[in-house]
């Protein structure tokens, strides 16, 4: 196998698996506190997709990257 069809698979595969960030690395992507996050899962203000395993919470790095997109102000 190439050099380049390596590549290719590596990046095909980064594409389907997310990038999944617990609470608090997930806070510091937006700028906010974890405590935030919490109040914003527990209240739903925002519609920011989450996962739950057992007791722990995960973000996805593109919807969090998403989500701020969605919040830009042009100036």
């Amino acid at each position: 196998m190439d050099l380049e069809r390596s590549r290719q698979l590596m990046t095909k595969d980064k594409q389907e698996h997310p990038v999944l960030l617990r609470e608090k690395p997930a806070a510091e992507v937006l700028g906010l506190a974890p405590q935030t996050l919490r109040s914003w899962r527990c209240t739903k203000r925002y519609n920011l997709p989450f996962h739950r395993v057992g007791r722990r919470i995960f973000y996805n790095e593109r919807d969090l990257l998403e989500f701020l997109e969605s919040r830009r102000v042009a100036g």
